[in-house]
């Protein structure tokens, strides 16, 4: 049996409370529920309706940024060529890193965790489409699995906020060009 469908309204609103909770997230402002509502333009009611916890619509923002990070792999293979593909997935990592940075702030220890498990799966199966296209296609070095990038990638939980742009982008750089096949005319002897 399926759940029932929401109204349209109800969607909407559910939908700018998260955009809202992300928004908050990513940003230095505090994490309060009350100035979520009111940024999404919904009632404090309205909002503990879709999301009976703070955890809860953290939780909700992250899996959201996990499904899109997933989603993204193949549709960005199936527009630009492998290590474009990998580069621009990159650049959606820095966003979902600082959600993902703002959300583990603002959770319980055993609620991250948990976060976390379920998402390394998903994530891991996008980043080795990524890979596969890249070695399939000669950029990708063939030595390097999923496991390899998101361990560097975990290099962007360490940031401080302060110190996110100047360097989230340019880490990401030096990832990519780490993960760069290298032609054998160049390679050391």
């Amino acid at each position: 049996m399926n759940a029932p469908r929401r109204r349209a309204d109800a969607e909407e609103n559910r939908a700018r409370i998260i955009e809202a909770a992300r928004a908050a997230v990513a940003g230095s402002e505090e994490f309060k529920l009350n100035a979520i509502a009111k940024q999404a333009g919904v009632g404090q009611g309205t909002l503990y309706r879709h999301f009976p916890t703070r955890e809860d619509l953290l939780a909700e923002v992250y899996r959201q940024d996990v499904e899109e990070l997933v989603a993204a792999a193949p549709r960005l293979l199936a527009e630009h060529a492998p290590l474009e593909a990998l580069r621009r997935w990159f650049d959606r990592v820095a966003g979902y890193a600082q959600v993902k940075q703002g959300v583990f702030a603002a959770v319980e220890v055993g609620v991250w965790q948990d976060l976390t498990a379920r998402s390394l799966g998903p994530i891991g199966d996008a980043v080795t489409t990524l890979l596969d296209a890249g070695k399939a296609d000669g950029t990708v070095r063939a030595d390097v699995d999923a496991r390899d990038v998101i361990l560097l990638l975990s290099c962007l939980s360490r940031l401080d906020a302060w110190d996110w742009e100047p360097r989230a982008r340019h880490l990401l750089d030096i990832i990519l060009n780490g993960l760069r096949a290298v032609p054998a005319e160049s390679r050391p002897v």
